[in-house]
C-alpha cells in the first residue's frame, strides 16, 4: 500500500524540522470548540502528521503522542519531551478504540490519500471520542496563495474544502461538524456510541 504522505513532502518537512517551531503555533483556542464535542472526557490524544507536536502542546491532557512520517519532526517533538512514532497516517500503530482525540492539523492536505487517514483516525477513536481536522480552505483568496506558495516551495499539497472534508468524515462513520469557516477551517468528527 503507498504511504499516506508524498514522499518529497516528508523530506521537505525533514529538513525543515528545526525550524518548524518559527512558524505561528497551533492555539488551544482554535481546537477547543471542537474538542469540546467529544462525548467523553479527552485525557489520550493522538496528533497525526504533528511535526514537533504543537497541537499536544497547546492542550494539557496526561498523554499526547505525535505520529509523523518525518524522522526529523519526531526528533523535534522529543525535544519537547513529547512521545514520537514514526508511522504512516494510513496505518496508524495504535489500538482500536485507544485514543479520546486524534488531530491533524495542517497536515493533511500532505497527505497523499486523505480518506484512508480519516478512516484510521476514526478506527482509532473510542465511542464519543472527536478527530479534529485543521485545514485551510483553497477557495478563498488566501487559500488560493497558499496552495500557489506550497507548490512553489515543492510541496505535493492537495487541499480541501470544508464541505468536502466533512463529507470524508461522515463517509468514515463520524458524525461531522464544522465548528470554524474561514480560510483556515475545522471539521470536526465524532465517533457516536
Amino acid at each position: 500500500m503507498p504511504s499516506d504522505t508524498r514522499t518529497g513532502d516528508v523530506a521537505i518537512f525533514d529538513r525543515i524540522a528545526r525550524l518548524y517551531d518559527l512558524k505561528p503555533a497551533t492555539r488551544r483556542a482554535k481546537l477547543a470548540p471542537a474538542l469540546a464535542l467529544a462525548d467523553r472526557p479527552v485525557e489520550r490524544v493522538l496528533d497525526v502528521g504533528g511535526g514537533t507536536g504543537q497541537g499536544i502542546r497547546a492542550l494539557d491532557v496526561p498523554t499526547g503522542v505525535v505520529v509523523d512520517a518525518a524522522p526529523g519532526m519526531l526528533s523535534q517533538a522529543r525535544d519537547h519531551g513529547l512521545a514520537g512514532v514514526r508511522g504512516d497516517a494510513t496505518r496508524l500503530p495504535v489500538a482500536d478504540e485507544s485514543v479520546d482525540a486524534v488531530l491533524i492539523l495542517d497536515a493533511l492536505h500532505h497527505m497523499g490519500q486523505p480518506e484512508p487517514v480519516v478512516e484510521e483516525a476514526a478506527r482509532v477513536l473510542g465511542p464519543g471520542g472527536v478527530l479534529v481536522c485543521l485545514e485551510f480552505d483553497p477557495t478563498t483568496l488566501l487559500g488560493r496563495g497558499l496552495v500557489t506558495a506550497e507548490h512553489l516551495f515543492g510541496f505535493d499539497s492537495r487541499f480541501l474544502t470544508a464541505g468536502d472534508l466533512a463529507a470524508m468524515v461522515r463517509a468514515a462513520g463520524l458524525s461531522a461538524s464544522i465548528p470554524r469557516t474561514g480560510f483556515e477551517y475545522t471539521v470536526a468528527g465524532v465517533k457516536r456510541f
